[in-house]
């Protein structure tokens, strides 16, 4: 995929497949600093290459990350997400033991459900313009 051609092909198809995801912390606990973030888009970022995906855009804030995804067709969302999820909530817990005091019973960063929406009516402009202008912690 190029900037010029965002276009993708696989062996049987071709694909512009694009998913909006946030995600939030269990009970919506302010636990992020922007030190986190910059951790949790590296993650995340390694998990989407992973699964042949690209994590275009990525910024949150203390209780919250938005992620724009290109994905290929074969790739199941929920499982994309559950990995996402679940890998960042357990590099973070490694790598930042004072983080564990927000876990829900030591095992629970994320809230259970989370927001996936399509890119089809958006202009991608505006979504990027969105994810960017979410407000960091300091």
């Amino acid at each position: 995929m190029t900037a010029d051609d965002p276009i993708r092909a696989g062996r049987h198809c071709t694909f512009l497949l694009h998913a909006h995801l946030v995600f939030v912390t269990k009970y919506q606990t302010r636990v992020f600093t922007d030190e986190h973030l910059h951790y949790l888009e590296q993650v995340m970022r390694e998990v989407c290459e992973q699964f042949e995906c690209e994590l275009v855009e990525f910024n949150g804030d203390d209780n919250f990350v938005h992620l724009l995804v290109t994905f290929p067709p074969k790739v199941a969302l929920s499982k994309l997400v559950n990995s996402l999820k679940g890998v960042s909530s357990r590099y973070l817990r490694r790598d930042f033991p004072e983080i564990r005091r927000y876990f829900w019973r030591g095992t629970r960063l994320w809230s259970g459900s989370y927001f996936a929406g399509s890119l089809a009516g958006a202009p991608m402009t505006v979504l990027h313009q969105y994810i960017e202008q979410q407000n960091r912690p300091a």
